[in-house]
């Protein structure tokens, strides 16, 4: 069940069985030549969609731009502001808790997100603690390629080269989600280097053609299915604990 898709009177009737919400966050920014550009946004909106199905959860829209300033080297990435990204999960949470909605579970897509969004509940939590609001919200965030299932089917696949940016996992599984959006490019090197990098600038030196230690050349939709039902999986278990209140 999509909240974009469900009428205000759907809401409600789903508030009074649940108060437990789904949250696909991600970004838009470069996934090397043959990666899309909306792909850490696609992956948890994609797993979070089979999640809601199978649990009958709600999902809300995905928050699809993230902090992603070390891309902007390259066109098309486009990024928030720790700030801002704050600001915008707060506005979201607080909304959804002036209904009612009382667990926030964030499904994330792009490591990048992780410290502001951990900021970003640092600051919701201060807020009630201080007194700033009456509510009271459970909020958890989990990325959709950490769950044991999807590291087996990750390793099975990808083994060695699976590195840590434009991924061949993530690029398999936005091509589950869109095949007839699927690239074909040539690499070099096959794999490509890794290390560390400060700012845009220096992110494109390093690794010219946006790939950190990967080589998704055997990137395909057939993949993607595979790592879809195992982080289905894997992200069901840990949803299902967090909408009972066992974390």
């Amino acid at each position: 069940m999509q909240l974009h898709l469900s009428t205000w009177q759907e809401v409600e009737a789903y508030l009074e069985r649940a108060t437990a919400i789904i949250v696909p966050i991600g970004s838009t920014e470069q996934h090397g030549p043959n990666g899309l550009i909306g792909t850490d946004a696609i992956c948890p909106e994609v797993v979070a969609r089979g999640v809601g199905d199978e649990e009958d959860a709600l999902v809300g829209p995905t928050i699809s731009v993230g902090m992603a300033q070390h891309h902007l080297a390259f066109p098309g990435s486009i990024t928030l502001r720790p700030s801002t990204l704050i600001a915008c999960v707060s506005d979201y949470v607080d909304s959804l808790m002036r209904h009612g909605f009382e667990g926030v579970y964030f499904l994330n897509g792009h490591g990048g997100n992780i410290a502001t969004l951990n900021a970003a509940f640092s600051e919701i939590y201060a807020s009630a603690s201080l007194g700033h609001s009456s509510r009271r919200v459970r909020l958890s965030l989990t990325n959709w390629w950490d769950g044991p299932e999807v590291r087996r089917v990750s390793r099975e696949l990808y083994s060695g080269i699976e590195g840590s940016h434009a991924t061949p996992s993530e690029v398999s599984l936005s091509y589950y989600a869109y095949p007839d959006a699927v690239k074909s490019a040539t690499f070099e090197p096959r794999v490509a280097p890794s290390g560390r990098f400060r700012d845009a600038e220096d992110y494109r030196r390093r690794f010219p053609d946006g790939r950190i230690g990967s080589d998704p050349s055997g990137a395909s939709p057939q993949a993607g299915e595979r790592l879809f039902h195992a982080a289905v999986r894997d992200v069901r278990n840990d949803y299902r604990a967090f909408a009972a209140g066992g974390r």
